[in-house]
């Protein structure tokens, strides 16, 4: 088991998205912008799913850790906090998903 945690990563992509672009991936990609950091993390997310689909689960594991770096890396650009998007979780975990969606306007 691991101890490393979403908040450390985010701590790193915090740390890194202040280096220079020539110098951190992470960088670069804040200095694109956020457009440029949205476009990898839907990349990333179609070959999560295609590594769902095809039932690799080694593959599934690296695509999986490669979208969750990118989302905080759009986050980041974005000026959103990680604490921000866990409140939104917590928040929701007082009735069931189908409630949540049905309760949603249309």
């Amino acid at each position: 088991m691991t101890n490393f945690t979403l908040d450390d990563l985010e701590r790193i992509v915090a740390e890194r998205s202040a280096a220079s672009p020539e110098e951190s991936w992470t960088a670069k990609l804040i200095a694109a912008g956020p457009e440029r950091a949205a476009k990898k993390l839907g990349e990333e997310a179609v070959e999560a799913v295609i590594a769902a689909v095809k039932g690799d689960r080694e593959e599934l594991i690296a695509e999986s850790a490669d979208l969750i770096y990118h989302l905080l890396v759009v986050l980041r650009a974005r000026n959103v906090a990680l604490r921000d998007v866990l409140s939104q979780l917590e928040a929701r975990t007082g009735r069931s998903g189908l409630a949540e969606k049905a309760a949603r306007p249309r």
